[in-house]
């Protein structure tokens, strides 16, 4: 097929009353689980359908089960308890890893109330909530289980609508590098946490796996780490051996599953800041190689790392893996023009070659239920915009 294929890294917009229904479930608050049950599958549906009305070849869910691409898992494991706490600017760094560019003020306060009314946001009911781990972790499939039957049906539905070939579908799921935001009080060490939450996690990628669905691993914090050690002093090499240890987990959780099948996504950090202090994707690169994944999707839309598509010149892409670059951007409501989304995919083309690149998105549109990244007609606005400047790439790179 000479086409350069099209994606997305996930999360998309939520419908307001699924998202209410998310959000109360997430606050502890009572939800009738049959009214969310069917408002799940409904928008799930709806979402499906609206990504390929739109044109994009590989579909997914919009995470719609999910509050938050992280904190849906701790729903799903034993051993992980939480402790809320009212917002204060002075707490924030305990829930948001410390990348703010305090070199230019060298005053922590000043920094974080310059962007406090940025984080609010992120305090739906006014709380923060701490996650501790005071158990052995084990995993409960009955929720996801119940999930992918639903998604199953939807893509079935879709494919006879269509009477066309199904499209694939992604599911994804966090990564056991996530973990960062997660106190340890039960396990001895770091390594026998990492590792007992990927056999855990492990059980959830197999059975998306098994389901029939690509499996998407995101793990927006091995990038985003980079920054947050240097902002505590450390070196590449503290760098280097926190990122061994959760890239060997990860591969661990992977084992046996084929590499064709995973979608590895990693950022730099997916809220609207300033990227003055985020760590170059050469410094990360080392690391993201050495996971088993057959595509990664990496930001190069926004104006923080467009710039970063020259490191595959120095780095080579390994035989037999696709790269999915962001073409467009949730991090700005401008949306971009087809012809400079053509012209980002045929720039890389001629670095990695135009066989092995699809056209995707930096990170997703509404990491969780409440905190949508922009407008909901500009989400859909941007796909299109994605949708069309890969065809005329692909128009481009194979004018016969």
């Amino acid at each position: 097929m000479h086409r350069i294929l099209t994606t997305h890294t996930g999360s998309l917009i939520r419908p307001a009353e699924l998202e209410a229904l998310l959000i109360r479930r997430e606050q502890g608050q009572p939800v009738d689980e049959e009214q969310f049950a069917a408002g799940l599958r409904a928008g799930v549906a709806a979402v499906m359908t609206e990504q390929a009305d739109t044109g994009l070849d590989i579909l997914n869910d919009g995470e719609f089960d999910k509050n938050s691409w992280i904190t849906y898992i701790y729903y799903r494991v034993t051993g992980i308890e939480t402790r809320e706490y009212a917002f204060d600017p002075e707490r924030v760094l305990e829930a948001i890893p410390p990348t703010f560019d305090r070199t230019r003020t060298g005053n922590v306060r000043e920094e974080l109330n310059r962007f406090v009314p940025f984080y609010a946001r992120d305090w739906s009911s006014g709380v923060g909530t701490g996650w501790v781990c005071t158990g052995p972790i084990s995993y409960n499939p009955a929720a996801i289980d119940a999930h992918l039957a639903d998604v199953r049906t939807a893509a079935e539905r879709l494919s006879q609508a269509a009477d066309a070939p199904g499209r694939p579908v992604f599911i994804t799921a966090m990564s056991p590098g996530s973990l960062h935001w997660i106190r340890n009080e039960y396990y001895e060490s770091e390594e026998d946490f990492v590792f007992a939450f990927a056999d855990a996690l492990r059980q959830e990628y197999l059975r998306i796996i098994e389901a029939g669905f690509l499996l998407q691993v995101d793990d927006a914090v091995l990038w985003r780490q980079r920054a947050t050690i240097t902002m505590r002093g450390g070196t590449q090499r503290d760098y280097d051996a926190w990122a061994d240890l959760r890239v060997a987990a990860l591969n661990r959780a992977l084992e046996g599953v084929p590499t064709d099948r995973i979608r590895y996504h990693v950022c730099s950090g997916s809220g609207h800041e300033a990227k003055v202090v985020d760590a170059g994707l050469r410094e990360v690169l080392p690391a993201i190689l050495k996971v088993r994944w057959g595509a990664l999707l990496i930001e190069q839309a926004n104006a923080g790392h467009e710039h970063e598509w020259a490191a595959w010149q120095d780095f080579a892409l390994p035989e037999g893996r696709m790269l999915v670059p962001g073409v467009v951007t949730h991090h700005t409501h401008v949306v971009e023009h087809p012809d400079l989304v053509t012209q980002r995919l045929v720039r890389l083309a001629g670095v990695v070659g135009p066989d092995r690149i699809m056209a995707g998105t930096d990170c997703g549109f509404a990491q969780t239920a409440g905190k949508s990244r922009v407008q909901l007609w500009t989400q859909w606005a941007k796909l299109r915009a994605l949708v069309t400047g890969a065809a005329q790439a692909s128009a481009e790179l194979w004018p016969h």
